[in-house]
């Protein structure tokens, strides 16, 4: 018989069994009272006599019928005076203690199995263990202890242990039959593609050897199925015990879970499982805007039928969003929750960077300890650099301050001082920027810690009041500014130097941000949490500046793969007379527009021109559209609903009577992310470089490398500006049966700065300076 490995924490393990009743109040969540619980703790522990032990960490096996369960988990306190051990677990709370309520069993549960642990560990004949509950704003404690004699202890863990390996041998048969069908799983197209094998062969040894990969990996090759078939393949021989698919976009999730069917038809049994963002999937049964718990029928006894929903669904493969909301309706409990729930049994979870990568929102259940033995497939790599940048940047705003000061203040007069004081420091802060010369903006590359005392304070006042005003005006407005405040506090605790403090000033708002300029060193420690990972993307270029992005050591293997397709089937023209610099682009509406024309004339079908900012599109647009009345126009809008943006993409079917050109902006939604095959897309157009618009910012990145003696503005502005371009440019051959044109429109890209990143296979460059050169190259092309 297999031994199967088995992890969970001791919270864990007693929650799992022994839960029930609700959800907690969703309004004002959990992670808030772990920070104030964690120093209610601290205040205890403190009081504590001299040789009292806080925070010991304990770990146990067990091993039933072939199933190896390691419980890991760190006892609040534990204090030994002679023969008598004592278990303390601390709770804290914020509304007034009564002792007849607390006496939790879950509570009481947590504290036996520390105990068990101890009694079986060093042979003990009886433990103590005490429940202290302390009210969190007078610190009053409510102490209750009691001696369990060993065989009650025993008798009570073997119960839990029992409970537990219920599911886990239901779960671990189906390992089996996993692992079976993922040897004998063939990959699941009649050949590898070009470039296919290669991918496949660095994915695995990646998760083999538990270290980390970085491809460039251009459009065609099939990037998902060659990273999701040997991960599955390695997950089958216990080189990872669970697999993250990690996307920025929906569409990516739906690549991947097409992958995975793609595997089952050839036989594969594996459970997976697609997160959906908790305010995206959330039934909201009252209609409401935020999610009330206390209200909500799915979250009022959750954990009562939580189980039951558990053992349904587990009868499927997929867990995919119109599965885990039909479940969620059958046995009335939270989809959010649930299918947090089922990630648990799940092999493969395909999901938002965020999940893993963001300090507000990762997978606690997961990664809150050491994390374990799992492999990251990040898709779309190009993409984190500046998510991560954002995720590990935190800033407050003084309006929202005063907004909710007014709000407060007269019901709450404590807290609108608090506020107040804020508001205060924030005046200050606008002074410093108008001391600044032009008063554009105030830096310092230190952390402002005379601010952090007074959100301190504002934090715990805020929990006090929004734990007991949960009807009141005022709620809604001031726990977002909580959480708002809370993650500043939180990206404080990171701050280091790869980061810097900046301020703006706009009339009477004042924004004060810690901006993580270089996210490498964040990336590479949320890297931790598993143990390997492999970066990659059509657009990862220059390979190395993303490696050293992405967290990545000069010994990662990097893969750089050429297009599968043939490189007759594109036509790459550069128009190197065209300056679409800031300073010229009035000057080059016109001829672009006929450039984007001449593009579009050779052949009857759809094209995108893409742009490097709004304006720049609508100036030429207009002129497009007046001048060329026989091609079709379709103009991107800022702010486009995803109802909106399939109307646009519709339009681009392959028998259009007459030519059509839709105007977009590069690095937006329609830069990267669809899939426009055959004659839904013949041509694109590329006015510019793509360089980001500058600002404070990318000023920033600039200067923090150029002083690294690295090129700052590689980094802050061509790098970044190349890839929306590659990504432009790859809307246009989607498949090996595409033929397509892709027209360069300024002249900087034929400077060596730029031509060093155009991939292999844009080395055949035709260069055409006027609109007819145009014509007559492309006229051949579709001739030929």
């Amino acid at each position: 018989m297999t031994t199967h490995a088995l992890k969970t924490s001791v919270r864990a393990l007693v929650g799992f069994v022994l839960r029930s009743g609700s959800l907690s109040s969703g309004g004002f969540g959990s992670p808030d009272r772990l920070v104030e619980g964690t120093r209610g703790h601290q205040r205890i522990q403190d009081t504590r006599p001299e040789h009292y032990q806080a925070e010991v960490p304990v770990s146990h096996s067990v091993e039933v019928d072939g199933i190896a369960l390691e419980i890991n988990g760190r006892i609040d306190g534990l204090l030994i005076e002679g023969d008598c051990v004592l278990v303390e677990e601390i709770k804290t709370t914020e509304r007034a203690l009564d002792p007849e309520k607390e006496d939790v069993p879950v509570h009481w549960a947590q504290a036996k199995v520390y105990a068990s642990i101890l009694a079986i560990q060093h042979d003990l004949e009886s433990v103590d263990v005490q429940l202290t509950y302390v009210q969190l704003e007078s610190l009053a404690c409510h102490e209750d202890r009691r001696t369990f004699e060993r065989e009650e202890l025993l008798a009570f863990f073997e119960d839990v242990i029992t409970r537990y390996m219920h599911w886990a041998h239901i779960y671990h048969g189906w390992c089996d039959e996993r692992d079976a069908t993922i040897k004998a799983l063939p990959f699941p197209f009649a050949d590898y593609r070009p470039g296919q094998r290669a991918l496949a062969v660095a994915t695995y040894r990646a998760v083999e050897n538990g270290g980390r990969a970085f491809a460039q990996a251009p459009t065609g090759i099939g990037k998902t199925i060659s990273t999701l078939f040997p991960a599955v393949k390695a997950l089958g021989l216990g080189h990872a015990e669970k697999l993250f698919y990690l996307t920025a976009k929906t569409i990516g999730r739906t690549v991947a879970e097409k992958a995975v069917e793609d595997m089952r038809s050839e036989g594969l049994q594996l459970k997976s499982l697609t997160l959906t963002a908790r305010d995206k999937i959330c039934f909201k049964p009252n209609g409401g805007t935020r999610c009330d718990t206390d209200q909500c029928p799915f979250a009022i006894g959750y954990f009562d039928r939580i189980n039951d929903a558990l053992q349904d669904a587990f009868e499927h493969d997929a867990f995919t969003r119109p599965l885990i909301e039909e479940y969620a309706q059958k046995h009335q409990v939270c989809p959010f929750e649930f299918s947090l729930e089922l990630s648990l049994w799940s092999d493969l979870i395909i999901c938002d960077y965020n999940y893993v990568f963001d300090p507000r929102a990762h997978l606690k259940r997961f990664f809150e300890e050491e994390g374990g033995q799992y492999a990251f497939l990040v898709d779309e790599a190009h993409n984190l650099v500046d998510r991560a940048r954002e995720m590990f940047s935190a800033d407050l705003y003084k309006s929202e301050i005063l907004g909710v000061r007014r709000l407060v203040a007269k019901e709450q007069p404590s807290l609108g001082k608090l506020l107040g004081d804020i508001n205060k420091y924030l005046l200050g802060v606008g002074k410093k920027v108008e001391g600044e010369g032009d008063g554009s903006a105030w830096i310092d590359p230190k952390m402002p810690e005379d601010i952090l005392p007074k959100l301190d304070k504002f934090l715990r006042e805020a929990e006090r009041v929004l734990t007991r005003s949960a009807a009141s005006s005022f709620f809604e407005e001031l726990m977002e500014l909580y959480f708002s405040i809370l993650s500043f506090t939180r990206i404080a605790e990171l701050y280091d130097a790869h980061y810097t403090t900046y301020a703006e000033k706009q009339q009477k708002e004042v924004y004060l941000r810690l901006y993580n300029v270089d996210p490498s060193k964040n990336i590479r420690d949320a890297l931790r949490r598993g143990t390997s990972a492999v970066f990659f993307s059509a657009t990862l270029t220059p390979l190395d500046y993303f490696r050293q992005m992405l967290g990545g050591d000069e010994d990662d293997p990097m893969l750089s793969l050429d297009s599968p397709f043939p490189r007759e089937n594109l036509r790459l023209l550069l128009a190197d007379q065209i300056d679409t610099t800031y300073k010229k682009r009035e000057e080059s509406y016109g001829e672009v527009a006929e450039s984007i024309a001449a593009n579009a004339r050779q052949r009857r079908g759809n094209y995108l021109a893409f742009f490097p900012s709004y304006r720049y599109m609508q100036e030429v647009s207009e002129r497009f559209a007046e001048s060329h009345p026989d091609i079709d126009v379709l103009v991107q809008e800022t702010g486009m609903s995803e109802r909106e943006r399939e109307a646009f993409l519709a339009v681009f079917a392959e028998d259009n009577a007459r030519p059509t050109v839709g105007f977009a902006v590069m690095g937006g939604i329609f830069g990267e992310g669809i899939d426009l095959v055959g004659d839904r897309l013949v041509g694109a157009a590329i006015v510019g470089v793509g360089l980001p618009q500058i600002c404070l910012e990318r000023d920033l990145i600039r200067h923090y490398f150029d002083e690294a003696d690295l090129p700052g503005f590689d980094y802050a502005y061509t790098f970044p500006g190349m890839n929306r371009v590659l990504q432009a440019a790859g809307r246009v051959i989607r498949t090996d049966a595409d033929r397509g044109t892709v027209l360069l429109l300024d002249r900087r890209f034929d400077q060596r700065r730029y031509r060093r990143l155009f991939p292999p296979f844009w080395q055949d460059v035709y260069t055409v300076r006027s609109c007819e050169d145009i014509e007559r190259s492309l006229g051949r092309f579709w001739n030929e």
